[in-house]
């Protein structure tokens, strides 16, 4: 009786612990946020949408995201936050409720040459242990299996001190065995340079035989250090050096020399290359030095270890007849039938947890991938989701997961997939935040933040916030395109000609043979997986003057921004130049003209240490970037940062027309405007655009080449459903000026305005690789016979 009288008299009251149910923001600032608050509700779904750049990433990754992260870097000691990242604190008043944050972003994983699927997750970790337990013959450690280790001996003799007695030298001998590949170090092909394209033969060093960029025959130091270096004849054609010369032209080791009595290093022409071109980044290398690089560079797959990257004992070792080089080649849903198929009672906890990793890509939906894959091959949509991997089998709750429009790269038929997932990770105990622009993941979600009205300085405020229904009847523009549906084309185009592919097998396509129709606009889609980008990107004969814009990163500290990479600065500097009589690098910020006190980048930042360091806008410059000299000189009655202030709109409007008319420049503003970004600033950093904005950005700087083929991978990623009409107008455009349009696609829009469509599957990796349809929309409507004809049948609603 007692007990129950207890019972009765205790509180139903809410526990204090259990009051904190929301992450509220107040008054976030960062970017082109306008005092924004919100409260997202924590263990559910909130989806963050708005048009592209309205300031969705802005508030859930640049506010919510860093501030978690930032706060749990403060809990480490002050030794380790100095081996960790600065991150500033953001614009914003009020923080609350915030929970751990696991970021999922689209940024592509590193290009780096040695990094594959597998060793950026842990399966190639884990593959290493099994066959060095079960390996037969056994060769050695894990390291033994590593394509990145190498072997190594050393032996010498070293002495200790110790008190006052000097011990004796002691011998020591060292042995690591790696499992790298000697030949080509681990990287699985090699680099043949192709000397026609350093030099032409018939000149001599004084008629500027070197035709690398930058190697200039007037006086320029490079060229000087090889006609005064006393090895070579300046006026001599290269095809009459002798044996001695050509290999001091071409392979001499650094040696000190004397030019005018100035010490210099003096090399071979190739090992420079080497250093110069070929040890940097590809996507980090200016476009004409790019294309010198593609140019002058074969790579073939190594003769030794046939590409694998292993060495021959590495190779020699196998359980079951498979060695770990075909392990790591097979496609990842067939590695995980063999690794289930493997019994061995020593390393069963490493059986389960590869067994784990493993199911855990094939649940993803990345089953097709193998783990030898480089990992700079992967699109923004497959690296997100190869980094989900880790969360997926995870203990944790109540942590906050922010993903970058997961659905990037996924066909209808996979969306529903990416779906669960979340929903998966939110039933778990989580908060999830979705940034996302497709109706399927908007309708699935609890709570809706819809940010806009515009993009740009035009956005930044919170125009909806409740449920998925009161969003549909909220009248604002996401609201008003959420139902959008676009209809087939009543007619399409007729071909002009035909792009030829024959036998193409790359990746996993198995010998197609496809003509794609020229003139008219191409989409070619299929699951992901299926071959599409082997196909655009991989087998299009060499010289069908193609023009290809993917999604890859644009590269380019703070101080780049859209005048910069398009090529806008430059008409612009001399227009202003020539107008005050004035030379044109006093109108750079990265030159003569820069602020000498922040050197131009209009911020100071102050480093401290393992503190979060501090950016302060220049008060000399006022965050102008420029001398104040230099802004006395006007154009058109605009100073040069006042145009750099400007958005592409108004510029194309002040460059058309009046005293500062620029054709140049007017024409470049013309081609930002055509693909949707007329609200960028000129002067925005490029490290502050989104991965579609980027992308536009660079179909902008292609649209004077003279290519006739454009090849667009996934340009509607990161699009708003309102900015998907104006893409579809664009590529129109494109078509009707006699141009050809191919683009790789999943977005059912897309497809429907399409003159042929281009189908590729039916599974993906060695289910796919097969072309299903070739046809117009309307037929691939009407047969319905495959997984991308039944989706964009229920989109058109037919």
């Amino acid at each position: 009786m007692s007990m129950a009288t207890r019972t009765d008299t205790q509180s139903p009251a809410l526990h204090v612990a259990d009051s904190h149910e929301l992450i509220r923001v107040h008054g976030a600032r960062e970017n082109n946020l306008k005092d924004v608050s919100v409260e997202i509700p924590k263990r559910r779904l909130t989806v963050f949408t708005g048009v592209s750049g309205s300031g969705k990433s802005s508030l859930v990754f640049d506010t919510i995201a860093v501030e978690s992260q930032r706060l749990i870097n403060e809990t480490y000691s002050a030794f380790v936050q100095g081996f960790m990242p600065t991150l500033a604190r953001p614009e914003v008043d009020v923080l609350d409720g915030l929970t751990t944050v696991i970021t999922v972003d689209q940024q592509r994983m590193g290009a780096d040459p040695r990094s594959t699927v597998g060793t950026a997750t842990d399966a190639n970790a884990m593959l290493r242990i099994l066959f060095s337990r079960l390996g037969k013959p056994h060769i050695g450690p894990p390291s033994a299996f590593s394509f990145n280790v190498a072997s190594v001996r050393a032996s010498g003799a070293f002495t200790v001190d110790r008190g006052a007695d000097k011990t004796k030298a002691v011998k020591r001998t060292y042995t690591r065995t790696g499992g790298m590949c000697t030949r080509c170090e681990g990287r699985g092909t090699v680099s043949d340079i192709d000397l026609t394209q350093l030099f032409d033969d018939s000149k001599s060093l004084a008629e500027g035989a070197i035709t690398i960029p930058g190697y200039k025959a007037d006086g320029h130091w490079t060229v000087r250090i090889f006609t005064e270096s006393g090895f070579l004849d300046p006026n001599k054609p290269i095809r009459d050096y002798t044996e001695t010369e050509l290999h001091d032209f071409l392979h001499r080791e650094p040696t000190k020399v004397k030019v005018n009595g100035i010490n210099l290093t003096y090399e071979g022409l190739i090992p420079k290359v080497q250093k110069s071109f070929l040890s940097k980044d590809r996507e980090a290398l200016q476009p004409h030095i790019r294309a010198f690089v593609d140019r002058a560079v074969t790579f073939t797959a190594c003769p030794e270890c046939g590409g694998t990257r292993l060495s021959e004992a590495a190779r020699s070792s196998k359980i079951k007849g498979i060695n770990i080089a075909d392990a790591c080649a097979m496609q990842i849903s067939d590695l995980a039938e063999w690794v289930r198929g493997l019994d061995e009672p020593s390393v069963t906890p490493l059986l389960a947890t590869l067994q784990q990793t493993l199911d855990s890509f094939v649940e993803i939906g990345l089953g097709y991938l193998s783990l030898d894959r480089p990992s700079g091959t992967l699109s923004g949509g497959e690296a997100q989701r190869v980094k989900m991997i880790r969360h997926l089998g995870s203990s944790l709750t109540d942590v906050t997961y922010v993903f970058d429009e997961p659905t990037t790269g996924l066909h209808p038929h996979d969306i529903q997939r990416m779906n669960d997932l979340l929903l998966r990770l939110r039933d778990k105990g989580n908060t999830v935040l979705v940034v996302e622009h497709k109706p399927e993941v908007i309708a699935i979600a609890d709570h809706v933040v819809d940010l806009g009205p515009g993009a740009g300085t035009a956005g930044g405020t919170v125009c909806f916030e409740g449920t998925v229904e009161g969003l549909r009847a909220s009248g604002t523009i996401t609201g008003r395109h959420l139902d959008d549906r676009a209809a087939l084309k009543e007619t399409v185009r007729k071909p002009t000609g035909t792009l030829e592919i024959r036998g193409a097998t790359a990746n996993n396509l198995r010998d197609v043979d496809v003509d794609i129709p020229l003139g008219v606009l191409v989409v070619v889609t299929g699951v992901a997986g299926s071959g599409k980008s082997s196909l655009v990107h991989g087998s299009i004969p060499a010289g069908a003057a193609v023009v290809s814009i993917d999604q890859g990163a644009i590269r380019g500290s703070r101080r780049s921004n859209p005048a910069t990479y398009t090529g806008l600065l430059d008409p612009i500097r001399k227009a202003f130049a020539k107008a005050n009589g004035v030379k044109p690098a006093l109108f750079s910020a990265n030159s003569e003209g820069a602020c000498p006190n922040c050197n131009g980048a209009g911020v100071i930042y102050t480093d401290l240490a393992m503190m979060a360091g501090v950016a302060t806008t220049c008060e000399e410059c006022e965050g102008k970037r420029f001398q104040a000299s230099v802004l006395e000189y006007h154009l058109g009655g605009r100073d040069i940062s006042e145009v750099l202030a400007m958005s592409v709109t108004e510029a194309e409007e002040f460059f058309g027309a009046g005293e500062a008319r620029t054709p140049a420049a007017h024409r470049i503003l013309g081609w930002l405007a055509d693909v949707g970004l007329g609200y960028l600033s000129l002067g925005q950093p490029l490290t502050t655009l989104s991965g579609g904005e980027r992308q536009r950005l660079k179909l902008a700087t292609h649209m004077a080449e003279k290519g006739g083929v454009y090849v667009l991978d996934e340009p509607t990623a990161g699009l708003h459903l309102a900015d998907v009409e104006q893409l579809l107008g664009l590529l129109d455009r494109l078509v009707d000026s006699g141009k050809s349009v191919i683009v790789v696609e999943h977005h059912q829009a897309v497809m429907a305005h399409a003159d042929w469509i281009i189908d590729l599957g039916p599974g993906a990796g060695h289910d796919g690789g097969r072309i299903v349809f070739e046809g117009t929309p309307a037929d691939l409507v009407a047969a319905r016979s495959t997984l991308t004809g039944e989706h964009l049948a229920a989109y058109v609603g037919s």
